[in-house]
């Protein structure tokens, strides 16, 4: 077992870097993922682990050397005081990876589903929509620009694994995105659209979801073939995208059971 005991070590830098610049992860295909439960779920969906990393008294060590034996991997530890310097949480569990970033396995014209994100700027609200898609059965998700970087930390700990059982793209031109889906695409206003009960909800549907505020663009609003306004009759003016997302997608999931 490898250890490490400085801050100024190479790969430490490295990881460092990893939880820090998005172009980096990009061009070495590379995440770093902290915490149990996210690297329990990158082993449970066959993503390859590089490198496990441990913190040298974590207060966990048989659940994390049982997670050891099940990646395959001669974790590296380090001293508790330069995982702090890897890790993006206050208070570190002590286990982190860095996994190879995963591959988009499936193209937009075959998927059934997909989210559309235009400009969610968020992390959370990115995490959390992610989240939402996969527990309601959506398994795409293309992030336009001006979105939070997807496999950022904050994104990876509101998604809560979601990532490793969907495919997510980046696209410099979401309306190409669209485009290319060629499904029915529907997308939220705050007034003036179809009732989300009385929505058609059949066939192969694109949410459109745009940023907190100002909401999807005029342009790619245009695209939109169905325009949903979900009913609030407590008098909120508006919901957070993230929560929008969540209802609109379990009407989807249950459109069958409500026709």
């Amino acid at each position: 077992m490898t250890s490490i005991s400085s801050g100024e070590n190479p790969r430490v830098r490295r990881w460092r870097r990893l939880t820090r610049d998005g172009s980096l992860r990009r061009r070495e295909m590379s995440v770093l993922v902290e915490g149990a439960h996210l690297v329990a779920a990158c082993i449970d969906a066959g993503v390859t682990i590089k490198t496990l990393i441990l913190s040298s008294s974590g207060s966990r060590q048989r659940e994390f050397t049982a997670l050891a034996m099940r990646s395959g991997k001669n974790p590296v530890m380090l001293a508790d005081s330069v995982f702090h310097l890897i890790a993006n949480t206050e208070t570190p569990a002590g286990i982190a990876a860095e996994i190879a970033l995963p591959c988009v396995q499936e193209e937009l014209r075959a998927a059934a589903s997909c989210v559309f994100l235009d400009g969610v700027q968020e992390s959370g609200n990115v995490g959390a929509i992610l989240r939402s898609a996969c527990a309601f059965g959506i398994r795409h998700a293309v992030l336009g620009r001006g979105c939070a970087d997807a496999w950022s930390p904050k994104v990876l700990r509101a998604g809560m694994g979601a990532h490793f059982v969907m495919n997510i793209h980046d696209a410099g031109d979401l309306a190409a995105a669209i485009a290319n889906f060629g499904g029915k695409i529907a997308c939220t206003v705050p007034q003036g659209g179809i009732a989300l009960a009385g929505a058609d909800l059949s066939g192969r549907i694109g949410w459109l979801l745009g940023a907190e505020g100002q909401g999807v663009s005029h342009a790619l609003a245009e695209c939109a073939t169905l325009k949903i306004t979900i009913p609030m009759p407590g008098g909120a003016q508006s919901l957070n995208v993230a929560a929008a997302a969540a209802i609109c997608f379990y009407a989807f999931s249950t459109r069958d059971a409500r026709s």
